[in-house]
């Protein structure tokens, strides 16, 4: 459904896939891959979104590398230089906003794992962003600024995640809480990390298609 596109991050060139939907224009959103790169899994993400009627972007934070290598993804995600990944988040943000086929006022932001934590991140760091959707996001160099978010969150999250815990799940649950941010978290019984992914060990079919239910409908509430 979509194509590369190359748009202004900080006066440099960044690229990412764009994905439109069949009415040519709606609601902007960035969506913000997991640790394994620009991959055709998260390529369907934004063709999906497309199908539900949104203009969806995702930045190519890696600029080109891909992997199916854990290991490697690993090394890959802890190499990634978040104030540059902010960079790019911003321009996708702006680059959206300025497209005449984004048709809201401000933006969504949804990801996964690393991606996960970097919605969080791009929407405390951008006024312009209008919804956030965290899929059980983590990443032990990104630190949002939750006092400056503006942003309703929505969060999903995997009862048996050890890498982003139920504890750290509470932990940030109360942190919003006691900012007074508004947000909304679930967390699925009996399921892993990486739930949403249908290319993975962990996938989860009757999880993942309540939780793409619940980001859609967030999404077209927040960005209508």
């Amino acid at each position: 459904m979509g194509n590369i596109v190359t748009y202004k991050a900080n006066g440099r060139d960044a690229q990412g896939y764009l994905a439109l939907p069949p009415s040519g224009n709606g609601p902007g959103v960035v969506v913000i891959q997991e640790w394994w790169g620009l991959v055709p899994q998260i390529k369907g993400v934004a063709d999906g979104l497309a199908r539900e009627g949104f203009v969806a972007l995702t930045p190519d934070l890696y600029h080109g590398k891909t992997t199916t290598s854990p290991d490697e993804a690993g090394k890959l995600m802890m190499a990634l230089r978040i104030d540059e990944a902010e960079k790019d988040l911003r321009g996708a943000v702006r680059y959206l906003l300025a497209s005449g086929e984004v048709t809201s006022k401000k933006v969504g932001t949804i990801g996964f794992c690393m991606g996960g934590a970097l919605s969080l991140f791009a929407a405390s760091k951008n006024a312009e962003v209008g919804g956030c959707v965290v899929f059980y996001g983590g990443h032990p160099n990104v630190k949002p600024d939750l006092a400056s978010l503006q942003a309703p969150v929505l969060g999903l999250y995997a009862e048996k995640d050890g890498f982003v815990t139920p504890e750290s799940v509470k932990k940030l649950d109360a942190e919003l809480t006691h900012l007074g941010k508004r947000h909304e978290f679930h967390t699925y019984p009996g399921v892993d990390h990486a739930f949403m992914n249908e290319t993975g060990k962990n996938y989860d079919p009757a999880a993942a298609a309540d939780a793409w239910r619940r980001a859609v409908a967030f999404l077209k509430a927040e960005l209508r």
